[in-house]
């Protein structure tokens, strides 16, 4: 099993979708990482198949 270095409050972008604007870490847990992006809404993400970026 994955561990998500993601934690959450932390923001990030999905690099195949920079439309979805910034997007903010609500829980990670293993390789599920729920993320809630400005333009998409609340998404599931597996993070052994989308590797988020980070945003400092």
């Amino acid at each position: 099993m994955l561990r998500s270095f993601l934690e959450p409050g932390q923001f990030v972008r999905h690099p195949a979708h920079p439309e979805w604007g910034r997007g903010q870490v609500q829980s990670a847990v293993a390789n599920r990482v729920t993320v809630n992006f400005e333009h998409q809404g609340k998404v599931l993400i597996d993070a052994a198949i989308v590797t988020l970026s980070p945003i400092d």
